[in-house]
């Protein structure tokens, strides 16, 4: 996509916000401030006229993000979990681009099985629904296998939808690397990186065969968590378009009053959202990444069903460590230690104040605590971290920016049932359990047990490293610098000892 396309693209999103209305309601229900207002009405109007006209049944934003395609429809997702950013109205407006788009057409969606399958439905499936749910990326029909009657979920892509993302993403790109040239100073966001994680999880959302192996290894990863459930991947009938997996009932997350007249426990089940999320993030490593109500279900017991595995997000141990301190941290109001954690991992460069920075911190947590939640504004929180971390000079970490987006759609779930849930309060025990366990004497030695694990395994090859790296020295030494023979010498039997300690450390741990 050349930049003058990816520029169109970008003026027609204006545009088409300004067309539906969507321009004005948003910087309202956004709080932009008035001149900026009046500034993008005055230059948007001009533009109108190029504006998508979607479909006028819908309100305006929901309207816009339909018409402009799946990347403006997967930040509508994100937006509908956050009902203290966007207001209430707004947030249940939003929801529509979870599960209720209009579905592409039965006839496509049956030749789409063939292709991929290389049978007809008639010969895979006794029954074959019409759909039954259809989002951004694909639509859902249900099924009945026809070889053992097992009632299934088919997922299937929308046509052409990989064009149309990687427009869109192309656009994005462009986007970032103008704000970039034009302003110095978001370099630090890095926002080019940012579009480049989005669309590296994009890539993975597209290839079904992808969605099936996570759904697999997450389902074996929670199999013994109590209270959640992952379905069961046919693979005989799933591919790069088409993805089959075992059918589950029960009532959509989103639908508050039918989980009231069940009589779930609203509270508990908030808190749990919140809790799995994080049991999974720092327990495995690898989470949901896309845990918004139109994913989740509830079951008859209360159980938590988790849908669509096409967005996920891996974390290293080290990672999750540094998360769990900067967490556990702002949980003790011991400020100072988030701040000493955030240099250690190279997240502030080093150059600046660490006191300063354990003051910045604490005019973020201290609003938080003791508060009822719902007094909280989580856009002013927000603003305030964005004012701190530009003026320490913290990048963009990349590696968390899908555990943090996750994060924020998982307390906007929490929220939708329970409005007065405090997130703090509620990641308290996950967090506390993970502490113990991993930053502990028990974390210590099972840390030396996997570094010896490691030496062993390269024991056998350390006599011929070791002749290889002397015969290689003596080679390229003059005999003036004999010497260094020794220290050569050292290491090498040094090395030799460290592998047979080693092994013998795991001969005695297993």
């Amino acid at each position: 996509m050349t930049a003058v396309s990816s520029l169109w693209r970008l003026i027609r999103t204006g545009a088409t916000f300004e067309r539906t209305g969507a321009m004005r309601e948003a910087l309202e229900t956004l709080d932009v401030p008035p001149a900026l207002r009046v500034a993008a009405r005055v230059i948007g109007r001009p533009f109108a006229w190029l504006g998508l006209k979607g479909d006028e049944s819908l309100p305006p934003v929901v309207r816009a993000l339909s018409a402009l395609g799946p990347a403006y429809i997967k930040f509508g997702q994100v937006l509908s979990t956050r009902p203290d950013v966007v207001g209430p109205v707004m947030a249940q407006d939003l929801r529509v681009l979870q599960d209720k788009l209009p579905p592409f057409d039965e006839a496509e969606a049956r030749a789409e099985v063939l292709r991929e399958l290389g049978a007809p439905v008639e010969e895979l499936f006794s029954e074959f629904s019409p759909p039954i749910a259809a989002a951004s990326i694909a639509q859902v029909h249900r099924a009945v296998m026809r070889d053992d009657g097992r009632a299934v979920a088919v997922k299937i892509l929308r046509p052409g939808i990989e064009r149309a993302f990687r427009r869109d993403v192309d656009a994005f790109f462009f986007a970032a690397r103008m704000v970039e040239l034009l302003s110095p100073s978001s370099r630090r966001l890095r926002p080019t990186a940012v579009i480049e994680h989005f669309s590296s999880v994009v890539r993975g959302e597209l290839d079904l065969r992808m969605e099936a192996s996570a759904a697999g290894e997450f389902r074996a990863n929670t199999a013994e968590d109590p209270g959640f459930r992952v379905p069961e991947v046919i693979w005989p009938l799933s591919a790069r378009r088409v993805l089959t997996t075992e059918w589950v009932s029960g009532t959509a997350m989103g639908d508050v009053p039918a989980l009231t007249a069940e009589g779930q426990d609203m509270k508990g089940l908030a808190a749990s959202v919140v809790q799995t999320f994080l049991h999974h993030a720092l327990r495995d490593g690898f989470f949901h990444g896309d845990m918004h109500q139109g994913n989740l279900k509830v079951g008859p017991g209360g159980e938590i069903i988790a849908l669509d595995f096409g967005i996920m997000g891996r974390i290293d141990a080290y990672t999750r460590r540094v998360y769990a301190e900067i967490l556990m941290g702002f949980l003790k109001k011991d400020y100072r230690r988030v701040a000493e954690v955030h240099f250690e991992a190279g997240y502030v460069p080093a150059d600046r104040d660490v006191s300063e920075f354990a003051q910045a911190l604490r005019s973020i947590g201290e609003p938080i605590f003791g508060q009822d939640s719902s007094r909280i504004s989580m856009g002013r929180l927000l603003a305030h971290l964005f004012d701190v971390t530009e003026r320490f000079g913290m990048e963009t970490q990349t590696q968390l920016i899908l555990l943090q987006r996750t994060m924020v759609v998982v307390e906007g779930v929490g929220r939708s049932l329970d409005p007065n849930m405090n997130m703090w309060e509620v990641a308290r025990p996950v967090v506390e359990s993970y502490i113990r366990d991993n930053l502990g004497p028990k974390a210590v030695l099972r840390d030396l047990a996997g570094t010896a694990r490691i030496l062993s395994r390269f024991g056998p090859l350390l006599p011929q490293m070791a002749e290889e790296l002397l015969i290689r020295t003596n080679r390229d030494m003059r005999p003036v610098e004999a010497k260094p023979l020794v220290p050569v010498w050292i290491w090498t039997v040094g090395g030799v000892v460290v592998g047979a300690v080693a092994g013998a450390a795991v001969a005695a741990a297993f």
